[in-house]
């Protein structure tokens, strides 16, 4: 009887390796469907040719008040982006959900402050609602400026650690790589899957996969809200320092 087991459980473990032998190499290859021709830009920060343009220097047309969606108006010189504190957050025209996005972001030379008022502002990946709700890649002055490392620049606003800090000097331009997979809900409102984000801060990977608990927010344990589609939006924080610059922005929906 055993040797009779022992010959089978043989024959079981052959058997894989046989049906290998018997495959032909055109058995595992795909034809179709053909990825579609996407030409890349001059430079890997240039846009490719699917892209969205959310600002090519010249205005901010493409962005509106987060607070009442009338036309935004941020400073718009020599193909830079500046906040305008007293002109509020901004947000796109267009929803998204699941894109890949470039932008470029710098803090003024020889800023002031520390900490948490120290060229503060924000890229919030999906923005939720009027207020600063929302899901926010933190921006801040990060080369020698000591504040919570959960709210420093490069981290997921209270929620995830930067994995390493490649932060460059104030007055340098600074950016930021992100792939984001928007939550899904069911038709009641509750989750049916998290956020996940990947971001590559100055080229360098400090974001993996990593999994959301929610909206980040200021004060209090995140939570998730149900939407479908929301636009970025760009913070006009209001600590004392300079305001910051953005530029070369562009997004590739990927849903």
């Amino acid at each position: 009887m055993r040797s009779t087991l022992f010959a089978l459980l043989a024959i079981a473990l052959a058997l894989p390796a046989f049906a290998q032998q018997s495959m032909k190499p055109e058995d595992t290859e795909v034809w179709k469907p053909v990825p579609k021709v996407v030409t890349p830009g001059a430079t890997d920060s240039a846009p490719p040719s699917d892209a969205i343009i959310l600002f090519n220097g010249t205005n901010d047309n493409a962005w509106v008040s987060a607070q009442d969606h009338s036309p935004a108006h941020w400073f718009v010189h020599n193909g830079i982006l500046t906040v305008n504190k007293q002109d509020g957050n901004i947000e796109t025209r267009q929803r998204f959900q699941d894109y890949q996005l470039h932008i470029e972001w710098k803090i003024p030379k020889n800023i002031t402050g520390s900490g948490q008022a120290r060229g503060n502002s924000g890229v919030f990946l999906a923005s939720t609602g009027p207020g600063d709700d929302g899901y926010e890649l933190q921006v801040l002055d990060a080369y020698n400026n000591p504040t919570y490392v959960n709210g420093m620049g490069g981290s997921i606003y209270k929620q995830s650690i930067p994995l390493v800090n490649p932060s460059r000097p104030d007055g340098q331009w600074q950016s930021y790589d992100v792939v984001w997979t928007a939550p899904r809900f069911h038709p009641d409102g509750s989750l049916q899957s998290p956020a996940y984000v990947t971001v590559f801060y100055n080229g360098v990977l400090v974001q993996n996969h990593f999994q959301l608990q929610g909206q980040t927010l200021y004060i209090g344990k995140p939570f998730y809200k149900a939407y479908d589609r929301a636009p970025i939006k760009l913070q006009a924080h209001g600590d004392p320092s300079a305001p910051i610059s953005f530029r070369n922005i562009w997004v590739r929906p990927l849903d």
